[in-house]
């Protein structure tokens, strides 16, 4: 095996493997000697260095890993620190609708409403903090209690729960006979 190919091979474990290992289980896996991967991590850490590259490789306790070079330390917080873009579908968006008008409200009342499970949509909210859970029912089971988050307010413009858009009996009419319809074209294809 070339020395290039071992490089290659030693760099793309410690970047697979994420934490540390040990020169000697590449070693074996390379069926090389161990110090053929010592040198290998030591042609890839001066390359890196000579190049000026994001990425190092730090040894820890006799083992290696890959790590991000303390030069761009200050850049992995900024972009750390920057906020998380998320993505509303239309099954978040029902889900969450539900959960302001009807708060607290438990994951089966949620899933009552909408008739399909509601597990991952209400993971999503929580995990994107447009919602978060309240407390638990006083109910056999004790379920969980869910409801909005101030960030929730934040994003739709609103200072309160209150200042949510109120449906009209028209839409509420409008709305029942829309679901009337899709339960029975449900039926139909089932």
């Amino acid at each position: 095996m070339e020395t290039k190919d071992i490089d290659s091979i030693v760099e793309g474990i410690l970047f697979a493997m994420g934490g540390t290992v040990e020169p000697s289980r590449i070693a074996k896996a390379l069926e090389i000697e161990e110090k053929q991967v010592v040198t290998a991590i030591e042609h890839l850490k001066e390359d890196y260095a000579k190049n000026n590259r994001g990425v190092t490789i730090t040894e820890i306790d006799g083992s290696y890993q890959m790590c991000t070079s303390p030069d761009i330390y200050e850049y992995l917080i900024r972009i750390a620190k920057q906020p998380k873009k998320y993505v509303l579908t239309d099954v978040l968006l029902e889900t969450l609708s539900i959960i302001a008008y009807k708060q607290p409200i438990t994951k089966s009342e949620i899933e009552k409403i909408r008739g399909v499970s509601s597990d991952f949509a209400v993971s999503k909210l929580v995990e994107f903090g447009l919602c978060t859970e309240l407390g638990r029912l006083d109910a056999p089971g004790r379920p969980m209690l869910f409801g909005t988050t101030e960030e929730f307010l934040r994003s739709f413009g609103v200072s309160s729960i209150e200042e949510l858009p109120e449906l009209s009996q028209s839409q509420i009419e409008e709305f029942k006979l829309e679901a009337e319809t899709e339960a029975q074209n449900v039926e139909v294809t089932v």
